[in-house]
């Protein structure tokens, strides 16, 4: 796995550039080389991103099933309340995929090339476009076995935006501490330590995806997207500020 990612970081980048890259640059161009990094293993790897989308589709379907054989489309709340539950476990699975099942070897591997700073952010840039890769065709697909009830598109596609910067954000921390304390169990721990923290984010998510169900105007919903927001900004800062001292430990 070691010699895995090293051979992935040099055959992206050429050896004196991977030298280079993680040794002389500025932040935001490690941070684009570690994203970069994390998609061509995501292409090559490309059952694992097939796994959670046939999750989507599937979890959609049986939802699909579920409500058809009660004669119908499920009443607003119940299916805007059902898609982010459908996310919120997606998004626990995606995570759950990057630190927090690191082996020591490859962590140690990075820490001797990158700085922390730039390894958390990418991470959470990285998962943030997972989950937007899975929530725009699962939203399709739902949308079309279970109905459109949204009347105010610009506003609902805000807060899977939102919602997908938060809950990356957001796990991706908590799966840093997970990967230092899991020992082999990070996966498990990840989902307990997460679930709490994403419950205020999760509330907000919903009452803003609600308004945009309902019609209601910007501003039912502004205060919580500035909210929203904010936390992501907090929680990157965190992040930012935090993971250095985990990964040294």
């Amino acid at each position: 796995m070691l010699r895995q990612a090293q051979h992935d970081v040099l055959s992206f980048t050429g050896p004196s550039v991977a030298h280079r890259t993680f040794a002389a640059v500025s932040l935001p161009a490690e941070i684009w080389l570690l994203l970069l990094k994390d998609l061509r293993l995501e292409w090559r790897q490309r059952s694992a991103l097939g796994g959670l989308l046939l999750y989507m589709g599937g979890t959609v379907y049986v939802s699909y099933l579920s409500f058809s054989f009660r004669g119908g489309a499920p009443p607003a709340p119940a299916w805007n309340a059902l898609f982010w539950v459908i996310l919120l476990f997606a998004a626990l699975g995606a995570a759950g995929r990057g630190l927090a099942q690191e082996s020591a070897g490859l962590r140690l591997y990075y820490y001797t090339v990158a700085r922390p700073e730039a390894v958390v952010l990418a991470k959470i840039i990285y998962n943030a476009l997972l989950l937007l890769a899975l929530a725009i065709p699962g939203l399709l697909l739902y949308t079309l076995l279970l109905g459109n009830p949204v009347q105010d598109w610009p506003t609902y596609a805000l807060s899977i935006g939102l919602g997908a910067v938060s809950l990356a954000s957001s796990l991706t921390l908590v799966a840093g501490i997970a990967a230092r304390a899991g020992q082999g169990g990070g996966g498990t721990l990840l989902a307990v330590l997460g679930l709490p923290v994403l419950v205020p984010v999760l509330l907000l998510l919903v009452k803003v995806s609600k308004n945009a169900l309902d019609g209601l105007p910007w501003d039912a919903s502004q205060s919580a997207v500035i909210t929203l927001v904010a936390l992501n900004f907090i929680v990157g800062a965190v992040s930012y500020l935090l993971f250095p001292f985990l990964w040294r430990s």
